[in-house]
């Protein structure tokens, strides 16, 4: 009763498309064919230098060679090209290889139908689906996924300065001793720690300030008796209208500690102007305040959407029992605010662990300090990491760093994301 599906799997797993031919595909067998034929050329003949390039990382690198009397600068091999092409030639091979077992699949799948219907002719055809993915699948392919796994492979390497850094000298593959580094090593290890507490204590309170913030602002706005709403919304917008770039390096002039207005106003009454970008206390202080100026507006404008949708007789009933203002927020409002946001809410804490804007424009991660290696006070893990990179030519240290971000914020907002309401509610649904 299955010698269809049988026989279709055995065809296909022998060559790419003979299963659709013997499924009477005879289009989708030919392209299959044709895509297998392509694919065992490519990786034989054209991709297997780039991935033994990808495992070697070449074997002799920029060097000086003697011909005849004169000494003339060879060109040797570039691990990082080389690296480049490998993951390139790999990803193209587990292409070939995830299309090699749709194939299989699909003529199993089809030979099943072909057992239960007359007529082969009554099959319906999958390939038009598929020929319109294939241009975005390919782009996700090279554009999203090749980035992120030559980024990651650089963290077990030792591909940083000054005596690995391409084309003069070559890159090698030292396992998990960039992480065991990290971890263990003073240096860096004080660094990390030390920079990684201030990132998550940055992103708590930048959340809870801007997302609580523009909670009350909307409520204020939204009072009975409060007039104008359409200026006060239109005012609180603006800080959020501007370009942040614009806005971040104004306020940056604002709290210069010797020159900015803002401490020219407390000399004109006869005050002390205050350190607010050199002191190491005030600067995250000044960071924090400058952030819910551009932050509170977001939280406002969605939690004023908000607002506007909560059924009104839900607050007359709690007039009629005696509720307070408060218990009428706590038991009505924050519950409605908080199912509808709360996935908003995951996305704004993961997007301040890596908010480099504010960090980078208004403090550029100062001031320095000598406990930290290549990091200042207000640096968050994301600006440590375009010094190490940028500045200092620590590769493999920021990969590693950034492998670690990526698990951090992954794990934490799946954990948090299936604990809110809105989806264990919408599972439910399903």
């Amino acid at each position: 009763m299955k010698r269809h599906a049988a026989a279709a799997g055995w065809l296909s797993a022998l060559c790419a498309g003979l299963g659709q031919w013997y499924n009477r595909q005879y289009a989708k067998g030919l392209l299959l064919v044709l895509i297998h034929a392509a694919g065992i050329y490519l990786i034989a003949a054209k991709l297997s230098p780039y991935l033994k390039g990808l495992y070697t990382l070449g074997t002799k690198g920029q060097h000086l060679e003697k011909v005849g009397k004169i000494s003339k600068m060879v060109p040797g091999d570039h691990s990082i090209f080389m690296m480049i092409h490998g993951v390139m030639a790999a990803l193209v091979a587990v292409l070939f290889v995830v299309i090699y077992i749709l194939n299989i699949r699909d003529a199993v799948a089809v030979g099943r139908r072909r057992e239960l219907e007359k007529d082969p002719r009554s099959l319906n055809s999958s390939v038009f689906p598929w020929m319109l993915l294939a241009l975005p699948i390919i782009g996700v392919v090279f554009f999203t996924i090749m980035p992120i796994v030559f980024t990651s492979l650089i963290a077990f390497t030792n591909y940083a300065s000054p005596n690995h850094i391409p084309p003069k000298n070559l890159v090698d593959w030292v396992g998990f001793a960039t992480f065991h580094k990290l971890f263990n090593l003073n240096v860096w290890s004080n660094t990390f720690f030390g920079v990684m507490t201030w990132t998550f204590i940055w992103a708590v309170l930048a959340t809870v300030t801007c997302y609580f913030g523009g909670i009350l602002v909307a409520l204020l706005i939204n009072q009975q008796g409060v007039r104008f709403k359409g200026f006060w919304r239109m005012l609180f917008i603006i800080p959020y209208a501007i370009p942040q770039f614009v806005s971040l390096l104004i306020m940056r002039n604002m709290l210069n500690e010797k020159f900015g207005p803002i401490n020219q106003y407390f000399r004109a009454f006869g005050l002390e102007g205050l350190p607010w970008l050199n002191d190491p206390i005030w600067a995250k202080v000044s960071v924090i305040v400058v952030n819910m100026w551009i932050g509170i507006p977001v939280s406002m404008v969605l939690v004023m959407g908000i607002l506007t949708n909560i059924p009104k007789d839900l607050y007359e009933a709690a007039d009629v029992d005696g509720a307070s203002p408060w218990m009428k927020f706590r038991n009505i409002t924050l519950p409605y605010v908080l199912f509808a946001t709360a996935p908003i809410l995951i996305t704004q804490f993961a997007g301040n662990i890596n908010n480099f804007n504010v960090i980078f424009l208004l403090t550029g991660g100062n001031p320095a300090t000598m406990a930290y290696n290549n990091a200042g006070e207000t640096d968050l893990l994301v600006t440590w990491l375009y010094k190490l990179t940028l500045d200092f030519n620590q590769y493999n240290i920021a990969a590693a760093v950034s492998i670690l971000i990526f698990l951090f914020i992954a794990t934490l907002a799946i954990v948090m994301y299936r604990r809110t309401r809105s989806f264990r509610e919408e599972d439910m649904i399903q």
